[in-house]
């Protein structure tokens, strides 16, 4: 349910807006082969990449959801200006059902804090970053169920837009199950975090340019990962 009595103004409130949340895996396993470190250094590339583009540097919100020992919002929705990055420890196992469902009521409430402030708004983007499977969820049971549907649902109905990112040795099969079927999940390419911020950068920033309502054609990822397809 969204809380009316919680909401913030918006930064910019004349210009359209996309929401972004990252949500991103910090279970025990992402502190091998310094991985949990090249997210954090990704995330501060991400900042002054979209900073030096004048419209994404007004249009673009960013909250950051992560799961690891717990589910933590580290940032709640921002502009990039005020968006600091948040220090990353691994640590715990991969409840990432429960980080979903907190990704899209974020959205929600984002959602109708632009439509109080009365400013237009993209479709929000929900981008998660994992290198394992879920551990709070089965494919069948009831947590599943719900998610998924939800996942689903929300991307065929255009309430967010839903990507699914795997890094060694995240179970890919898993993340296809869950992700959306027109949009498959991305194998990262090992050390390629810098290029995958990169790619989400620009497409932010060809995004903010677009009227609201507009198709834009992203680039490919090939450059960061491989598009893993059944």
């Amino acid at each position: 349910m969204v809380d009316l009595d919680k909401m913030v103004e918006v930064a910019h409130p004349e210009q359209p807006h996309c929401a972004v949340v990252l949500v991103i895996d910090v279970s025990g396993s992402m502190a091998a082969s310094g991985k949990i470190d090249q997210l954090a250094q990704g995330l501060q590339f991400f900042k002054k990449d979209v900073e030096g583009d004048d419209l994404a540097s007004k249009r673009v919100d960013l909250a950051v959801v992560t799961f690891g020992s717990d589910v933590q919002v580290l940032h709640d929705f921002s502009s990039i200006a005020e968006f600091n990055p948040p220090q990353l420890v691994a640590n715990g196992s991969t409840p990432m059902g429960e980080a979903l469902i907190r990704a899209m009521d974020m959205v929600e409430t984002r959602k109708a804090t632009y439509r109080t402030n009365g400013t237009d708004y993209y479709r929000p983007w929900i981008f998660m970053i994992t290198d394992g499977a879920p551990t709070d969820m089965n494919p069948g049971d009831v947590m599943w169920t719900g998610t998924i549907g939800r996942v689903h649902g929300g991307d065929a109905e255009k309430k967010f837009t839903f990507f699914a990112v795997g890094v060694e040795p995240a179970d890919m099969e898993t993340l296809r199950q869950i992700a959306p079927s027109n949009r498959p999940p991305v194998y990262l390419k090992q050390g390629k975090f810098k290029e995958m911020f990169l790619w989400l950068s620009r497409s932010q920033q060809k995004v903010s340019a677009s009227r609201v309502g507009e198709q834009v054609a992203l680039e490919s990822p090939m450059g960061w990962g491989t598009i893993e397809t059944a």
